[in-house]
């Protein structure tokens, strides 16, 4: 297959370095110092000490490769529209686009979910369409990944824990191509599921890390701090609330309580959240992806989301202050 990773961040060359050693030939397009990085060196994955490097062909106009088989797509949604710009020779009519990022994607409502607002263009994640008119929901495998990476450096990637993906097609379809892919990833090692609705797998793990990653950023602490704070919990748990509602208007039910799901973050124990990360790396946040989707959303569903709005406000007004949103 023609396979390409576009953003080897952690993540990215997490599945990138599976897909190679699976007997892939990688192509991956990158840019500034990932891309001398990937030239010189290729792509490596550290697993404790152990150290896994494997070769890449690594470009920065996508116009070099041409048109692909799979497309991974594995950027923070800041990122996305640059992406979006440029990502149009990768495509053809039969390319896959596996879309393995945070939030709340822009083709959420399409495949006939979303009950009342099927169809509807999410503003807070694509303003004017720019993104779906680049990346068509036809050509789109929607991808939750259950793994917690980081860089070293630039093209050398640190696994920490966990080796989950979800897949499926927003249609909840089992199409061959689906399969296919399947297949190819567990191939890598990576524990590969199909979902039969892509898009309640996608808010489930929203629901928990659409508070906690804001909060982190808003206050510079860890899991654990977070959790231990009986107030800042209850707050939590509020955000939660409102978010489940808005899922069940659109289809998804979620039976778990919020402590329930809090008894889950508790035991990352001293856990830097990604979002956290970024702003400790002075990168852009995943605000609009994570939590202004979700208010709008809200709008969408008549759900009222006071909490939503206040958590929202705060961690804009501070990643504003930090130039980061």
């Amino acid at each position: 297959m023609k396979i390409c990773i576009y953003g080897a961040g952690a993540i990215g060359g997490w599945i990138g370095v599976g897909l190679a050693q699976a007997g892939e030939r990688l192509n991956v397009v990158a840019r500034g110092a990932t891309l001398e990085a990937l030239q010189r060196d290729g792509l490596s994955l550290m697993r404790g000490d152990v150290r896994t490097r494997v070769p890449v062909n690594a470009v920065a106009d996508p116009e070099a490769l041409g048109v692909q088989d799979l497309v991974v797509i594995a950027v923070k949604a800041p990122a996305l529209a640059g992406v979006a710009e440029r990502i149009g020779p990768l495509i053809g009519a039969d390319t896959i686009v596996l879309v393995a990022m945070n939030g709340v994607p822009w083709w959420f409502l399409e495949g006939g979910f979303g009950g009342p607002i099927t169809g509807h263009r999410l503003a807070a994640v694509d303003p004017d369409g720019a993104i779906a008119r680049a990346i068509p929901s036809r050509n789109v495998v929607g991808c939750v990944v259950h793994a917690s990476c980081s860089l070293d450096a630039p093209g050398v990637v640190r696994h920490h824990f966990g080796n989950g993906l979800i897949i499926g097609e927003p249609s909840g379809e089992a199409t061959p191509r689906v399969q296919k892919l399947l297949a190819l990833l567990k191939s890598t090692g990576i524990d590969t599921t199909l979902s039969p609705q892509i898009q309640k797998d996608v808010w489930f793990k929203l629901w928990g890390n659409m508070t906690v990653n804001p909060i982190s950023a808003l206050t510079g602490c860890t899991t654990d701090l977070i959790m231990g704070d009986d107030y800042v919990r209850g707050f939590i748990s509020a955000v939660m609330l409102e978010a489940k509602e808005i899922g069940r208007r659109i289809g998804i039910e979620i039976t778990q309580s919020p402590e329930d799901r809090h008894e889950i973050t508790k035991k990352l124990g001293a856990f830097k959240t990604s979002m956290l990360q970024d702003v400790e790396a002075g990168r852009s946040v995943e605000l609009d992806a994570l939590v202004t989707v979700v208010r709008e959303l809200g709008e969408l569903t008549a759900v009222a989301t006071p909490f939503t709005d206040a958590l929202l406000g705060l961690a804009r007004l501070r990643t504003r202050q930090l130039g980061l949103y």
